[in-house]
């Protein structure tokens, strides 16, 4: 009877497999979001409207993640930006904060497995944010990944960990004021410079090179569950031009069908934005 019941659900699985690549199939003649964002909102609203144990709607949310993560590479979706942990979270409890590092750890180790959605897509992995916030252990697994994933060139998944989009921009900022400074010293040693008000010291592309996610295009598409429009101090510069979608579903519920409309609304409405990028 187990065998049977084994059969059947891989029989299902196959079915649902194939139906997903027919679909894919025909998406595929309109055009793919080439970076597709995910705002992981409702994982504890999830725990407490069913009663769980803390943290019980994260452990969910990572499933719903990994589903997401396979449709979208899937479908030809090259980048993948997930906001993990935001540096305003730190505020939480203490306990809360050390449970959901624990919980990032284990999912970070896990990654490195063999048979991880990492090796079995060829994905490159980035965490993106202050780093240095980060526990030593999260830390340490979070610089492994990223050395083991490195030569990976299939797909980019980025991370963001405590991370906001204020604190890239003022990272960002910071590191070009101190490379212009390097470069105008160099000049007033060799030459005797002075700028005048005309000169544009820093410009936009030297901040965008100094952002933490400056290896990623802007994104197409990004998802924030439980019905919020908000961004959340989530990639506020990259987002000027992309399509957001808002799905009333919490994260752990998150499903096929709530992918397919992001992917259909984009690509019905992606004229638009792409007359924007054009007059900028």
């Amino acid at each position: 009877m187990e065998r049977l019941t084994g059969r059947l659900v891989q029989m299902y699985g196959n079915i649902v497999s194939f139906l997903r690549k027919c679909i894919f199939y025909i998406l595929s003649v309109g055009l793919i979001p080439n970076h597709i964002a995910f705002i992981m909102d409702g994982n504890r609203r999830y725990t407490k409207r069913l009663n769980l144990m803390q943290g019980a709607g994260h452990k969910v949310g990572y499933s719903a993640l990994m589903s997401m993560l396979k449709y979208c590479y899937e479908l030809g979706v090259r980048y993948v930006t997930i906001y993990a942990f935001s540096i305003d979270n730190f505020k939480r409890s203490p306990e809360e904060v050390q449970s959901l590092m624990d919980l990032m750890l284990d999912k970070i180790e896990e990654l490195l497995r063999e048979e991880s959605i990492v090796n079995r897509y060829g994905i490159r992995v980035y965490f993106s944010g202050n780093l240095k916030l980060l526990n030593e252990p999260v830390r340490l697994a979070a610089e492994r990944v990223m050395l083991a994933t490195a030569k990976n060139s299939k797909a980019v998944l980025s991370i963001c960990v405590a991370y906001t989009s204020t604190n890239e921009i003022v990272h960002a900022v910071r590191e070009s004021c101190e490379e212009k400074w390097d470069e105008i010293t160099l000049l007033n040693s060799s030459g005797g410079y002075v700028p005048d008000e005309s000169d544009h010291l820093i410009k936009v592309t030297d901040i965008e090179k100094h952002m933490y996610m400056a290896f990623a295009p802007d994104p197409d598409i990004i998802i924030r569950t439980s019905g919020e429009t908000r961004l959340s101090n989530f990639l506020l510069w990259q987002s000027a031009n992309c399509y957001l979608y808002s799905p009333s579903v919490l994260w752990p519920e998150i499903g096929f069908r709530q992918f397919l409309w992001a992917i259909l609304n984009f690509q019905r409405i992606r004229f638009y934005f792409d007359r924007k990028r054009k007059q900028l």
